[in-house]
């Protein structure tokens, strides 16, 4: 970190010498305008009017497909493009787009919101993005990813406890709407660390709020994850050893899957309304969550895929109580009756 000395030029004029570094790195020469954006925390701001101009549009970024050559490489090429808010790429290659290629291309812009293909030829496609960010509210986003990791959540266990493979399937479909919500939020976010102008048009006040928002969404896609894998679970169990099961067990894993679904549905509401009392008991809870866990896993040892259920949902529980740490810590931003701010300075 440089410091510079403010000085004063004319009667109402103030300035301020820009770092020798900085000026060779953004290329800024005599006669260039640069522009001054005032943060919220007051902070300024300071970049090139060359970054604010340009467009995004005439921005391309290629993707070698002759260099992807590990399972689902590209797809995660794809997906890191778009999160970065990346409106146009092409895909290419020295010879042509394999045909597992092209179904994985395919396949990926069926999860991704506002994607497609532009053109498309023997041995390029070019990909791009049509949506408008600004569009959007993360607080939305986040909900909606909410009901749907909860919904799966539901249905995955009912699908186990009744029997019913339709549940699960159901659950199982919702996945590629979460991996939507949670990557269109990520873009989102990643946009906002550079552009002020779509921070605050998706509804963020404050710089901070970046980072809470992506770790909840994390925590949720999650969940989402955690759930389809426990419908998974279910259908094999429907298939294989349900029989074998004492009712008892699985009122038990019922019983271990409502905790968890509570937990982390207060612990959002927490998120939210800043309420730092009920988010510590939503923690507190998840302690005897994790007993009850341990206890039910001495009781599955012949019951493999049980076990996995309810490590998910274990697991569902963690990610709930993270969301209820980063409750707290957004609460405290606030002056509250539980925490107040004073100054250390005389008056």
């Amino acid at each position: 970190m440089e410091s510079r000395k403010v000085q004063r030029v004319g009667y109402s004029t103030f300035s301020v010498s820009l770092p020798k570094e900085w000026v060779k790195e953004t290329g800024i020469k005599q006669g260039d305008l640069v522009m001054f954006l005032p943060e919220k925390s007051g902070s300024l701001r300071l970049m090139p009017s060359t970054m604010i101009e340009q467009k995004k549009e005439t921005e391309e970024y290629v993707i070698n497909s002759d260099l992807c050559d590990e399972p689902d490489m590209l797809e995660r090429l794809i997906v890191g493009n778009y999160t970065l808010g990346r409106d146009v790429f092409r895909i290419v290659s020295s010879t042509r787009i394999s045909s597992a290629h092209g179904e994985e291309i395919r396949k990926i812009i069926r999860r991704l919101i506002g994607l497609s293909i532009v053109e498309e030829t023997q041995n390029q496609i070019v990909l791009q993005c049509s949506i408008d960010q600004t569009k959007f509210r993360i607080d939305t986003l986040m909900r909606r990813l909410s009901v749907i990791a909860s919904t799966m959540h539901s249905e995955a266990v009912q699908a186990l406890v009744e029997f019913d493979e339709e549940f699960a399937e159901d659950a199982i479909r919702r996945e590629d709407e979460a991996d939507m919500m949670y990557w269109l939020a990520i873009r989102l976010l990643l946009s906002a660390q550079w552009d002020h102008t779509v921070a605050e048009k998706i509804g963020l006040e404050d710089p901070r709020q970046i980072i809470y928002y992506g770790l909840i969404m994390r925590h949720l896609e999650s969940i989402a994850d955690y759930a389809e894998n426990i419908a998974r679970r279910a259908i094999e169990f429907k298939k294989s050893s349900k029989n074998e099961v004492s009712k008892r067990v699985i009122h038990q894993i019922e019983n271990l899957s409502g905790l968890a679904q509570n937990i982390f549905l207060k612990a959002m509401d927490c998120f939210f309304n800043g309420d730092i009392g009920i988010a510590n008991n939503v923690l507190e809870i998840s302690k005897l969550i994790e007993k009850e866990h341990e206890r039910l896993m001495k009781e599955l040892p012949e019951l493999p895929i049980l076990m996995t259920v309810a490590w998910g949902l274990a697991r569902i529980a963690d990610n709930g109580a993270g969301i209820a740490v980063i409750a707290i810590n957004r609460a405290l931003e606030k002056p509250s009756k539980v925490c107040s701010f004073h100054s250390l300075n005389p008056s």
